[in-house]
């Protein structure tokens, strides 16, 4: 009788293994799929430098409305909602499988940050279902009317500067991931000319990352500072300001590659993610 019950916990147990690495798998394709949209945004930036004026949105909706224009591409917006999804899911459940530290500030630190990551994957996940069910979205004009609506009290123009604060130590964040190389904790460095490619990407990718997203984050401060909503926008805002700076088109195209570099390096990460 003993024998029969551990038979069937080893069965039951095998067969959740085997349904955690399926799952595995699923959430790994999230990793190649968010590099593939990095990719196009850094492609759409680069020819937003060059002047094309067919560029309606330099961010993922854009890159989601390009590939919603093919029949390959609609086919990859509803695997990308699948991968998005389970890999949002898998962040959150990680976020409160983190109970190792014992420090209650680093545990917390780590939940919320983890947490969120699931978060943006799931909110990608349902903007690339949206476009595979063939609507459209704007990321920037909704900002921008949430905005409105915040900036007419006190308590929103608190709220503003906060997702500016937070959006500029985003990007802080990711550049000094960028500088100090911390991504290797999240990788299989491998080794050799490989690894040497590996880490250049992840450098590079973290620090226009970076870069892209401490602009959102000023465009948000300097909204909540001057009362104006239309200063507040997304990626697509924060790509085009550059233009106006001395010498934007070249900035413009540098941030653009290395937003090509990133989704190359995430797209390595979909076999080299310690999951």
């Amino acid at each position: 009788m003993t024998d029969g019950v551990a038979s069937d916990d080893g069965a039951n147990n095998s067969a959740r293994l085997a349904r955690e690495r399926r799952f595995r798998r699923v959430a790994r394709s999230g990793f190649a799929i968010n590099g593939f949209i990095h990719f196009l945004v850094g492609g759409i930036a680069i020819r937003l430098a060059f002047g094309d004026a067919t560029v309606d949105s330099a961010d993922q909706s854009g890159a989601l409305q390009q590939l919603a224009s093919t029949v390959v591409g609609r086919v990859l917006l509803w695997a990308s909602v699948v991968g998005l999804t389970s890999l949002g899911l898998w962040q959150i459940t990680r976020s409160a499988a983190l109970l190792q530290h014992p420090s209650f500030f680093v545990r917390w630190g780590r939940r919320i940050v983890e947490g969120a990551k699931g978060l943006l994957y799931l909110g990608l996940g349902a903007t690339a279902l949206i476009f595979a069910l063939g609507g459209q979205t704007s990321p920037s004009e909704n900002i921008r009317r949430l905005t409105v609506v915040l900036l007419e009290t006190r308590a929103g123009v608190f709220i503003v500067l906060a997702i500016g604060l937070t959006a500029l130590g985003a990007g802080i964040g990711f550049a000094s991931i960028g500088i100090r190389r911390t991504f290797t904790k999240l990788i299989r460095v491998p080794s050799g000319r490989h690894g040497a490619v590996i880490m250049a990407l992840g450098v590079t990718g973290y620090l226009a990352k970076g870069f892209a997203l401490a602009i959102v984050g000023v465009l948000f401060i300097v909204a909540s500072v001057t009362g104006d909503p239309s200063q507040a926008s997304g990626l697509d805002g924060a790509l085009r300001v550059l233009l106006d700076l001395p010498l934007g088109q070249v900035l413009l195209s540098v941030v653009g590659a290395g937003l090509v570099l990133f989704g190359i390096f995430l797209m390595a990460r979909t076999r080299l993610a310690r999951l």
